[in-house]
């Protein structure tokens, strides 16, 4: 126990040494992706896409549902004046309407969440790209990510960003 401690001791302070060592010999600066991400033209775009997307999935998911819970309650209804075979026949539709439905859900948050990917892995690579360009340009070794940050006191390039993203 004593061993285990004495060596967690030492590696915390040697990285908290080369910590210390990297801050005062790098140029740091930090970035909000979140806010260029919030503001970004074609990231505004995608959101109307998929906002748009998701009302025709979820237009498609309550007429499946109206119309499902409108063929249960007529079903019910009926149940007494039908044979038994119809009222089992009957079931068997309802638990396949039931499993078309929850598979037509789960599809469409696996393609709305495709969509999503495609359209905002090349605005990502773009705003990545832009960062690096103007991070180098200003002489920055790292450039951080302010929400991950607890202090955010160095200089910060978002607005840098943004014009060389073609927007403020």
């Amino acid at each position: 126990m004593m061993k285990q401690l004495k060596t967690l001791l030492i590696a915390a302070v040697a990285f908290l040494g080369t910590t210390q060592a990297m801050n005062a010999q790098a140029k740091v600066a930090h970035v909000d992706v979140s806010e260029i991400m919030q503001k970004m033209p074609a990231m505004l775009d995608a959101q109307k896409q998929l906002e748009k997307l998701s009302s025709t999935y979820d237009t498609e998911y309550k007429t499946m549902v109206d119309e499902f819970q409108a063929k249960v309650k007529k079903y019910e209804q009926e149940s007494t004046t039908v044979t038994e075979q119809v009222n089992e026949e009957r079931s068997k539709e309802v638990q396949d309407m039931q499993k078309r439905i929850v598979d037509y859900r789960d599809n469409a948050q696996k393609e709305l969440q495709k969509k999503e990917a495609d359209l905002v892995k090349p605005i990502m690579d773009k705003i990545k790209a832009s960062i690096q360009k103007v991070g180098k340009a200003k002489g920055f070794q790292y450039v951080l990510n302010a929400a991950d940050l607890l202090v955010a006191d160095g200089p910060n390039i978002t607005a840098d960003v943004k014009k060389d993203l073609g927007f403020q």
